[in-house]
């Protein structure tokens, strides 16, 4: 019998635990924690993209004030290099080689920002005193940095023993069916673009306090993570130890987005450094490190074009994407663009697909997973073609896509990548939108802004992403002494509300107040194993584990009272932090049934729900945008979301998902753009240069949900950490360049339409 409260089950809308101790200034995250004793460390980066150095002395370095330790290449040797072991099968069968990142570089730098060396002193400002003084002499190369011409003849090569600027190449579909699929066409549109490189500027750069515990024959890592356990793993392979000799540790983490899920070479320099020095040593990255050390996004130059019949009925799809994957293979990087491609057909009905992703180095920061990884560029891909069919085609977006869609009665639908899309109604939550946006009026809306000198578009985005994908995530519910319930899991909290949505999932099995549920995460001596946090993948399988843990903990909870009180366990409900016998006013409260365990176990449930597919969330956006043609100023004057995540969790929670990926994906599309010299130089290395979206950008954001639950997840829950950021960039985009093809006839803007790009468009159109 379920006697609980609603106003803290599945669908409630709970307000943040989290947010009272991160307003009151009582977070504590890692650059908080002063480690007794603590040492501060300092890595000397290459001011050259591409060239051999040689070290001259570090005496003067080691001599300097405070300096405990300098290290060099050949001092960390036995330390294995930060190895991708995520290389896709090629054409012919095999994995290309990979390139991986040295701790500290040897003899030879490939992108700025490369690691030379590592000091430590008593002072973080020591330390970068003393890095000064190491004399370095480089002998600078010729560098490439563009994706676009990369493989270009002349181009210099970053690995010259490979070659080539390749560094693999993959293919999905069929070339055979595609090429037939094309010659039956009486339409082809063809598009060209860059999906511009991001840099993920999360609020809180990486940090990280090494520790060497003689006494307990280990090390301690402190650091902002996505989970523990992967921190874990890689860096106890490249230390060349058991994962047992590590404990890793994150605190409160502020935004990670991706690229705080990965292993950086820091981490292995702080331990090796904590061991000899024999003192904890910590490590802060500033903003200019973050710009040119930490896993960037995105970056493919990106060809494609559809094949139609004279209804503007898709026939086939062919794609070559250029990825650029920096100067080695990040931990996830070269997965990335072939996860995208697996979902190049989208939420369409199509049939013939042939896909090539050619996967390039160059003298940059290496790229890899950034919110989303891979669907965001397959989802601006193809609703971007699609745009550009309907304009090609005389049809309007919404007539084009709801032709094309994959219908309800074809689910479930395989694509020809092998994704297989288990519930769908992509017309549904689009005509809702479409409402929603008022898309029916907005010819007024256009006339108004004519009437003052304005241009205006309306754009959509039809997208559907793959998250949550097959695997597990354990958790683990403990009652205390007084009786307040610990969940433990290992994903990791970096801003979503963990702490909020797993305590409701706990509370509806516990009925009692979402007070007295508190969560543990990111500690490997606490849990024996965790995915982390990172594919959407938390809600969806951490939740259903959790909820089957807070109900095998319930009924041990009634067995015990069940003794006590001298009932039948069939007959004790729980209700208000009591168990008491139904009917009565028997009771026990739950610290007493603590108290009567006669063992931890007997108060611990365990849960861990398997799903052996992804879920599929996915959605419409709707963006509609005002111009001035004379300074290329740009309004977003509405903005409307209608998405399908299956089951709402927590609405408030959800929507602050939403409105945050909004956010990033704005950024992509309009301000955001990370740019390397042709020496292979950031040139937009600060929040002075790289263009961070603003509030003044930012509409009122219309968002709500047309869920048809997944029947791929136990609970028919799909996902929506990721969502948000993959629908808004096609959606601001395509609502730009329908503003542009109006106005002046142009079909094409690339990214991002900040003012100035808007305006230099519109002045080479009319000139």
């Amino acid at each position: 019998m379920n006697v609980m409260t609603p106003k803290f089950g599945m669908g409630a809308s709970v307000l943040r635990r989290e947010d009272d101790a991160f307003i009151t200034g009582r977070g504590r995250y890692t650059d908080d924690i002063v480690a007794e004793g603590q040492v501060h460390g300092y890595v000397l980066r290459s001011p050259i993209a591409k060239g051999t150095f040689r070290i001259e002395s570090v005496d003067a370095a080691k001599e300097a004030p405070g300096v405990l330790l300098v290290l060099t290449g050949a001092d960390v040797a036995h330390i294995k290099d930060l190895a991708s072991g995520v290389m896709q099968p090629q054409p012919d069968g095999t994995r290309a080689p990979t390139r991986d990142i040295p701790v500290l570089c040897r003899d030879r730098v490939n992108h700025v920002g490369d690691a030379i060396a590592f000091v430590v002193a008593e002072t973080r400002e020591q330390a970068q005193d003393a890095a000064e003084l190491i004399e370095v002499d480089y002998d600078p190369e010729d560098a490439t940095a563009l994706t676009r011409t990369a493989l270009d003849e002349g181009t210099p090569l970053v690995w010259p023993e490979l070659g080539t600027n390749r560094a693999f190449e993959y293919r999905l579909g069929s070339r055979d069916k595609t090429v037939d699929a094309f010659s039956k066409a009486k339409h082809v549109t063809k598009i060209a673009f860059l999906n511009n490189r991001l840099v993920c500027n999360y609020m809180e750069p990486r940090a990280a306090i090494a520790e060497w515990r003689a006494d307990e024959d280990r090390f301690v890592l402190t650091t902002g993570s996505q989970g523990v356990h992967g921190v874990q793993g890689v860096v106890s392979r490249v230390m060349g130890i058991e994962p047992s000799k590590l404990r890793v540790i994150t605190p409160d983490v502020g935004g990670g987005f991706g690229p705080k899920g990965f292993t950086y070479r820091e981490y292995p320099l702080l331990l090796e450094a904590a061991k000899r020095v024999g003192r904890p040593v910590k490590w802060t990255g500033d903003r200019t490190e973050h710009f040119l050390e930490d896993a960037q996004g995105r970056d493919n130059w990106v060809e494609a074009e559809m094949a139609m019949d004279n209804d503007g009925r898709f026939l086939g799809l062919r794609i070559t994407i250029t990825a650029n994957i920096g100067a080695y293979c990040h931990q996830f990087g070269p997965f990335i663009p072939y996860m995208g491609a697996t979902m190049s057909t989208g939420v369409y009905d199509i049939r013939a697909l042939d896909v090539t992703v050619l996967g390039v180095y160059t003298n940059t920061c290496p790229v890899d997973a950034y919110r989303g990884a891979g669907r965001p560029e397959a989802a601006f891909l193809i609703e971007k073609l699609v745009d550009a069919c309907a304009r090609d085609m005389k049809m309007s977006p919404d007539a084009i896509r709801a032709k094309n869609f994959i219908k309800p009665d074809q689910f479930p639908y395989k694509t020809v990548t092998g994704r297989n899309y288990d519930v769908g109604e992509f017309e549904g939550h689009m005509r809702q939108a479409m409402e929603r946006a008022e898309w029916a009026s907005f010819d007024k809306r256009l006339a108004d802004s004519k009437s003052r000198g304005k241009i205006r578009g309306i754009g959509m985005a039809t997208y559907i992403e793959a998250c949550a994908f097959a695997g597990s995530e354990p958790a683990k519910v403990v009652l205390g002494d007084d009786g307040d319930v610990t969940v433990y899991i290992g994903t990791q909290s970096n801003g979503q509300g963990h702490a909020t949505a797993y305590a409701q999932f706990v509370a509806d099995k516990l009925n009692t107040d979402i007070s007295r549920i508190n969560l543990r995460q990111g500690d490997t001596d606490e849990l024996a194993k965790g995915g982390g946090t990172g594919g959407s993948r938390s809600i969806p399988l951490g939740g259903v584990s959790a909820a089957r843990a807070g109900e095998d903990l319930a009924e041990k909870m009634k067995k015990i009272a069940a003794d006590e009180l001298e009932a039948s366990a069939a007959d004790i409900e729980l209700a208000d932090g009591e168990a008491r016998i139904v009917g009565t006013d028997r009771a026990m409260s739950f610290a007493d049934i603590a108290k009567a365990a006669k063992s931890v176990d007997d108060v611990t449930g365990l849960g861990e729900y398997v799903q052996d597919e992804a879920t599929y969330p996915n959605g419409t956006h709707i963006c509609e945008v005002e111009i001035d043609p004379a300074t290329g100023g740009l309004e977003i004057t509405r903005y409307t979301i209608v998405d399908d995540f299956g089951a709402t969790v927590n609405p408030i929670l959800l929507a602050g998902q939403v409105h945050g990926g909004v956010v990033q994906g704005l950024g992509q599309a309009l301000t955001e753009d990370t740019i390397y010299d042709e020496d292979g130089q950031l040139v937009t290395a600060s929040f002075m240069d790289y263009t961070m979206p603003r509030a003044d950008l930012l509409p009122f954001i219309h968002f709500e949900t047309r869920n048809v639950p997944s029947t791929t997840n136990a609970m028919g829950i799909k996902g929506a950490g990721e969502a948000g950021t993959i629908g808004a960039a096609p959606a601001a985009v395509n609502a730009v360049t329908d503003a542009l093809h109006r106005a002046y006839g142009i079909g094409h803007i690339e990214m991002p339409a900040s003012p100035l790009r808007i305006w230099q468009t519109i002045q080479y159109a009319t000139a």
